[in-house]
């Protein structure tokens, strides 16, 4: 067999790109097409003979769930792309399918993608919608388990070096863009980790945090007050005196939410 096309899906272009780099350094990875939805997918499909999948499972519109049933035949090998925690990783380990967590180590990537490519080469893809439908039941019941079991609990685990620390929400002030990571300022101290801006948004509690500019994320009760600058320009500002601005396309929301009465 010659190269291999993939197709990637996922909603962020920061963790398509971030993806597609890595099959770039594949030799025996083909051509690469990407899709930030069901929709976009389903249409790359019916016109790209993709083999792999790489699948995230969380998008607006529509998860990696919905893709599954409507896959053409025979269906092409599927590599989930997941922030789940151990509980659905287990579910995926019984079956013949493979998964990458988020935030993506490039070793794990390879070996899920090297599985993908030996399932290409040697196993018949008739059967595999209804092995993916099956791994998918399996799932859908570890994650409601996972939610029900840390529902109250706000905390992140972060790399560092070989190990993961785990930094409380409660202790983070603010979350800042760095190219396709993010930077984490807690208790002093900053992490670099390893998810874009955008998806510790989803993940992170809702009512707590909130983006004051495309590159910068708060937790509300970090903020010690307001500040008003030249032209109206707005900037928070947290105990000790460290400053975040406020983005013209966000100034009306911090108004509403933070500032009584609204200037």
């Amino acid at each position: 067999m010659g190269p291999i096309d993939v197709l990637v899906v996922d909603d962020e272009p920061l963790a398509r790109r971030r993806l597609i780099r890595h099959l770039q350094r594949l030799d025996w990875v083909g051509a690469v097409a990407e899709a930030a939805t069901v929709q976009q997918a389903l249409a790359r499909l019916a016109e790209f003979d993709a083999r792999i999948v790489l699948l995230d499972i969380q998008m607006p519109g529509g998860n990696g769930f919905d893709l599954v049933p409507q896959l053409p035949t025979p269906a092409p090998a599927v590599v989930f792309v997941t922030a789940f925690d151990d509980q659905a990783r287990r579910a995926f380990d019984a079956h013949a399918i493979d998964y990458v967590t988020k935030p993506i180590d490039p070793g794990r990537l390879h070996l899920a993608l090297e599985r993908a490519r030996q399932a290409v080469l040697s196993q018949g893809r008739q059967d595999r919608i209804a092995e993916l439908e099956e791994v998918i039941a399996s799932l859908r019941s570890a994650a409601a388990a996972a939610a029900h079991r840390h529902a109250g609990t706000s905390d992140l685990w972060v790399k560092s070096g070989h190990n993961y620390l785990r930094i409380p929400c409660s202790s983070i002030t603010h979350i800042q863009a760095e190219r396709d990571y993010a930077r984490i300022h807690a208790d002093g101290r900053d992490y670099l980790h390893g998810e874009s801006l955008s998806d510790l948004e989803r993940s992170l509690p809702g009512g707590e945090f909130m983006r004051i500019h495309r590159s910068t994320l708060v937790r509300l009760g970090a903020i010690s007050h307001v500040s008003v600058g030249r032209y109206s320009s707005l900037s928070v500002v947290f105990p000790g005196g460290k400053t975040a601005k406020v983005g013209r396309t966000y100034a009306a929301d911090v108004r509403a939410r933070l500032m009584q009465p609204a200037l």
